[in-house]
């Protein structure tokens, strides 16, 4: 079952070929992770999948309806919860009244508003600020109410374009368990961000697009496998210091703050080093593990690939 169906998607702005025949899938029930660096046509993507820019070419379908046409765009939309780049509620307004005008735009009626206003309210921890106008919000305040809003109609689908960029680690933490919670109850969740580490954790596939073209599609620790010789060791000593000339085994050596990253081809070769660097130089091994390559990792090789 498919939840978004994208194929052969193209867009130009003019002459600039923004989105170059991208196809994909996300299946329901997922939560899939759409990654590229700033203008490699993200954000164009989304526009399309969401009916706010019409392709040049390609078929969209969301939740089985065609995103073409016109009446279909609108049977999708009222299953879909969407977080937008840059949205932001009214802040002349209340929260609680920002998702009543969320509720009434949806069609929903008066007593399901009230009930699944005061329910998300309490899920995002702001309901006692619920009278309280949001100008008077945090960032992320505004962004849980932002959700909030997404989520009034309890929709099959939820579109969600950075939804812990910049924030709080309170937050941020907040809206990942959110997205994990409705995961659980069978909803679908397409996600753009550029943490590395919430894409890690919170998606069960990636796509990674760059010069308007989808260039890996697949699980994060596959996508993970494509990455060769970043086996690395993470060190820190008390006091800090490494001369990495020392650590014959290294391939390359970054230092930062009070720990050191290895990388190494032979991470048993490295560790026995580093413990013999530590015992020679009277240092104490405050922490010493092994890392397999980051999904940073492989976006940073995917994205730097063919680069002009």
């Amino acid at each position: 079952m498919k939840a978004i169906e994208v194929v052969g998607l193209t867009k130009y702005y003019g002459s600039f070929l923004a989105v170059d025949n991208v196809s994909f899938e996300v299946r329901k029930g997922e939560i899939f992770g759409f990654l590229g660096p700033n203008g490699a046509g993200k954000t164009t993507t989304v526009r399309t999948i969401t009916g706010i820019l019409r392709p040049n070419s390609g078929e969209i379908r969301v939740l089985g309806y065609d995103m073409l046409d016109e009446r279909e765009k609108i049977r999708a939309r009222e299953r879909t919860g969407i977080v937008p780049e840059m949205a932001n509620p009214y802040v002349d307004l209340t929260a609680m009244q920002n998702l009543r005008l969320m509720g009434e735009l949806y069609g929903m009626g008066r007593r399901e508003i009230e009930r699944r206003s005061v329910e998300l309210l309490k899920l995002f921890d702001l309901y006692e600020k619920r009278n309280v106008k949001v100008k008077a919000f945090s960032k992320g305040m505004k962004q849980r109410l932002i959700l909030a809003m997404a989520m009034i109609s309890d929709p099959e689908l939820l579109i969600l374009d950075e939804p812990t960029s910049g924030l709080d680690v309170l937050s941020a933490r907040l809206i990942k368990d959110v997205i994990r919670e409705e995961k659980r109850k069978g909803k679908t969740i397409f996600m753009t961000t550029h943490n590395m580490v919430d894409a890690n954790e919170l998606c069960e596939r990636i796509g990674i697009i760059r010069k308007g073209r989808l260039i890996a599609i697949d699980t994060p620790e596959k996508l993970k496998q494509l990455v060769k010789g970043s086996v690395s060791v993470e060190v820190s000593f008390e006091p800090m210091k490494l001369d990495p000339s020392e650590i014959a085994s290294a391939t390359r050596v970054e230092l930062m703050g009070d720990k050191a990253r290895v990388f190494t081809n032979d991470p048993d070769a490295t560790v026995k080093e580093l413990v013999h660097y530590a015992e020679r130089n009277n240092l104490r091994i405050v922490s010493l593990k092994t890392l397999s390559p980051s999904l940073e990792d492989v976006f940073i090789k995917l994205v730097g690939e063919g680069n002009d």
